[in-house]
């Protein structure tokens, strides 16, 4: 840029991300290739923020001075950091528009950025993402790229101006730019409409590319900040409520895994067998030093298994695409007619919160408790024991930049903290070793909080909790103090009362209830009682609540305070 500082080049890459959030529900609700997992727009938008990321901290180092850092240091790393934050087929191929751009102004020192270099860059770009694909699609994003930088090509020679001499001024930087990127722009309308009649899938499910629409965004953004004005109005496209699913490769497996691999002499090809043998649409992009794979099967755990004793695998995302489907549906059905509601340049997408809270529950009535608390709920089955890729794809549902994990079952601690290690976020481990805890911990939570501060928070919520349980018993006792199907009651992990559920319950209740002002007992599938009986049984001067739980295993689980 003519400008020494990184201003200019981040006031452009703020511009098209907060372009690109503006319509990521509608990119999302579009997404139908390869999987119907509405969430190109926020992949896209992960990539773009960790370019954005990339370019502060360049800021800050030294006076943040273009020629002080070096263009080319500024391209490469801007590069790799777009590599690095790609997350499914959409974050990884516009990972590899921007290499292919980086790549073309690291070939051209000293060149300023005009119509001319912006040309290039794009054709780079665009041939850079095809090249990154096994079996590039016609109709996605990468066919979007290539037309519009075939359109760029093609009115560079017509344009009376298109190179910058030493005249130059950055108001007329800016206007060449927009200019040319106004028509590649009208290009990419033009390419994305046409995607339908390229790509069955699109045409049999009745929306356009969300990938290629997103594209025409980013450089909409572009364009807004070149001008200093609104953004070039694009045609808005909804989904609709109804969708017929098409029949793609990826329909059967369950996990979108994403992670970076580091090393020494990695050669991406050399990979892609080994993974197309558990799963389908594999990317697998990079240099020698730093891969990014993406990759969707059903054993996240082989994936990244391909690697070892190899090179090191680090940002390990793994997301359900199953749950992913159903939501998106639900979604849009709720939308009556289809896509986001709102007006023609379409509604913000729900804001990122500082940080999110994933709980491990069991019970659709725990799962509503936890939910209305604003915590995300994963269903950890009857044993309360999901697998840590299962943690990982509930960590990735979460729209945070950091999460606190509450295992809620001391067999999930180990999981929790194996998936905070391999998390592509922030994630601190809150060690609950019961859903009672869970929820006391959930209470303490707070959306605009670090994971840090708010994990703090929630181990003093729990350290003077003492929580109890009743529950049918599972097998004899060998002392011959009860049988199977007669009910134990335990305080913390202790078991201390047994006999009938009436007897048994009062019994956790008043050990519970000594020194106590607030008693939660939460019923559970099959309790034997009603609450009208369970509340006779509570000692007098104690307030007593009463949610419904509906976990299996355990009658009622009980916390005083």
């Amino acid at each position: 840029m003519s400008d020494r500082s990184l201003v200019r080049f981040r006031a452009v890459v703020e511009g098209a991300l907060a372009h690109l959030e503006s319509r990521r529900s509608e990119i999302n609700d579009l997404n139908v290739f390869p999987v119907a997992d509405g969430d190109t727009g926020d992949n896209m938008a992960l990539t773009l923020r960790a370019c954005l990321e990339e370019l502060d901290a360049l800021a800050s180092e030294g006076e943040g001075l273009i020629d002080e850092i070096g263009r080319t240091e500024i391209t490469e790393r801007v590069a790799r950091a777009a590599l690095l934050g790609a997350r499914g087929n959409s974050g990884v191929i516009l990972s590899q528009l921007v290499r292919g751009a980086a790549e073309e102004l690291i070939s051209r020192p000293g060149e300023l950025i005009d119509p001319v270099l912006v040309g290039a860059a794009m054709a780079r770009a665009a041939q850079r993402a095809y090249d990154s694909v096994r079996e590039p699609a016609e109709g996605t994003m990468l066919t979007v790229m290539r037309e519009m930088a075939a359109r760029v090509a093609s009115e560079l020679a017509h344009m009376p101006e298109t190179r910058l001499g030493s005249d130059w001024d950055p108001e007329k930087q800016n206007a060449l730019i927009a200019d040319v990127l106004e028509r590649a722009i009208e290009a990419g309308e033009e390419s994305v409409r046409r995607g339908p009649e390229l790509l069955p899938a699109l045409k049999q499910a009745g929306v356009v590319d969300a990938g290629g629409y997103a594209v025409t965004v980013i450089f909409a953004g572009v364009v807004a900040v070149l001008r200093g004005n609104d953004a070039p109005q694009l045609t808005r496209h909804v989904a609709p409520a109804r969708i017929t699913q098409p029949e793609h490769e990826s329909s059967t497996f369950r996990y979108c895994v994403n992670f970076a691999v580091t090393g020494s002499g990695l050669e991406a090809q050399r990979f892609v067998p080994e993974l197309e043998a558990i799963g389908d649409s594999v990317l697998v992009v990079g240099d020698a030093v730093t891969l990014r794979v993406h990759v969707h099967t059903d054993e996240p755990e082989r994936a990244t298994g391909v690697f070892a004793g190899i090179a090191e695998t680090s940002r390990l995302d793994v997301a359900d695409m199953h749950a992913q489907v159903v939501d998106r549906e639900a979604r849009l059905a709720a939308s009556g007619d289809g896509g986001t509601i709102g007006g023609p340049d379409g509604d913000a997408a729900p804001e990122r919160t500082r940080c999110g809270v994933l709980a491990v529950v069991a019970g659709d009535g725990l799962r509503g408790l936890f939910a209305s608390l604003g915590v995300h709920p994963l269903d950890g089955g009857a044993t309360l024991n999901p697998s840590t890729h299962e943690l990982l794809a509930g960590i990735h549902e979460i729209a945070a930049d950091e999460v606190v994990l509450l295992p809620n079952s001391p067999n999930v601690i180990m999981a929790a903290e194996r998936a905070a290690e391999l998390a592509e976020k922030p994630v601190r481990v809150v060690p609950t070793r019961s859903l009672q805890a869970g929820l006391a911990a959930a209470f303490a939570s707070l959306a605009d909080l670090s994971a840090d501060e708010n994990a703090a928070a929630m181990a003093d919520a729990v350290e003077d909790l003492r929580t109890g349980a009743v529950a049918p018993a599972a097998r004899q006792d060998p002392d011959g103090r009860f049988g199977i199907g007669d009910a134990v009651g335990f305080v913390d992990d202790q078991l201390v009362a047994w006999g009938s559920p009436q007897d048994t319950l009062r019994d956790v209740m008043a050990r519970l209830s000594d020194g106590a002002e607030l008693v939660t007992c939460i019923a559970g599938e099959g309790a034997p009682l009603d609450d009208a009986t369970v509340a006779g049984l509570a000692p007098d001067a104690i307030e007593l609540e009463q949610p419904r739980g509906g976990q299996p295993a355990y009658w009622w689980l009980l916390s005083a305070e």
